[in-house]
């Protein structure tokens, strides 16, 4: 591509993989932060609850004065404390619709400009159908919420339904029927797809996005390994190269040439699309952080 990634995104990172041991909230929020702050490759950040607030007013300060753009995940809190949005449960379902609200209101002091969630397990056959009800019921909520508080849009992220997290919002015929049960009542909501998830669901990159283009708020760049017995297996986002791994250079150019094809990078919506990497036991975060900036700059190079 002989245009910048400028002209087509906003390059993040989800600081939370990056920096793992900062998942539950405490830790060296500022410093870490502000390591991704000061590199200009990145011109977005994907944060997550920070417990103190005097850390998350630190944080907040940074990436205004950086100029980051800042989305929110509430996935450790919701796999950490085992929400389950789409829980036939109605007591269970409205803890967890409770508790993310909570985490809206964090988003918004945060400047955030998306709050991105994952659904709870597929049940299975029989009560597949009642689970995608209540978890558009949950969604529906969540932006009915965010939308009166002034708040960012839901964006439901697509993971995978039967080797890792068993997620119910997995494949794209299903995460598009959801996108459309809730964007009849509301337009801020979108979906996110994971490139690392792709494989997991045993999608391609059209498969994936082709049903869903009209629905993409968000996309993440990340790598997965699929062979039981090797590190990294599931749904971990080894960093990209890592041995036995099924993306690298090539998938990365397929599912951002796709981006392109189904009008996701049209040059004017520069949505937000992250790495979302975790480094391995004895990486270095900032080594891991470049290998993946590099692999991004040769699957541009190739677009």
């Amino acid at each position: 591509m002989d245009r910048p990634l400028e002209a087509y995104l906003k390059m993040g990172i989800v600081h939370y993989m990056a920096f793992p041991e900062l998942g539950g909230g405490e830790g060296p929020w500022a410093e870490t932060v502000g390591l991704i702050a000061k590199d200009p490759f990145f011109t977005g950040i994907e944060i997550t609850h920070i417990a103190d607030e005097a850390q998350r007013a630190k944080v907040k300060d940074i990436c205004r004065l950086a100029r980051l753009s800042v989305g929110f995940g509430a996935h450790p809190a919701i796999l950490g404390g085992g929400l389950n949005i789409n829980s036939l449960d109605e007591a269970e379902r409205g803890q967890a619709v409770a508790k993310l609200k909570e985490l809206i209101d964090e988003a918004i002091f945060m400047e955030a400009q998306s709050f991105v969630v994952l659904s709870g397990k597929d049940p299975g056959d029989a009560q597949r159908e009642a689970a995608v009800d209540a978890l558009a019921a949950s969604l529906g909520e969540l932006c009915a919420y965010s939308a009166e508080k002034g708040g960012p849009p839901v964006i439901a992220e697509v993971f995978d339904c039967e080797v890792d997290k068993c997620c119910l919002l997995g494949p794209a015929a299903l995460a598009k029927e959801v996108a459309e049960k809730v964007k009849a009542a509301h337009d801020n909501f979108g979906l996110l797809v994971d490139l690392s998830h792709i494989p997991l669901l045993g999608e391609s990159p059209q498969e994936a996005l082709e049903p869903v283009k009209e629905h993409l708020m968000a996309a993440h760049l990340g790598n997965a390994v699929l062979t039981e017995g090797l590190e990294g297996y599931g749904d971990y986002h080894p960093i990209f190269g890592t041995p036995g791994s099924v993306n690298d250079v090539p998938e990365m150019v397929e599912f951002l040439r796709t981006l392109i094809e189904v009008g996701f990078l049209d040059g004017e919506k520069q949505p937000l699309i992250s790495f979302e990497i975790k480094p391995l036991e004895g990486q270095d975060p900032l080594l891991v952080i470049a290998n993946a900036q590099r692999t991004m700059q040769q699957a541009w190079a190739q677009v």
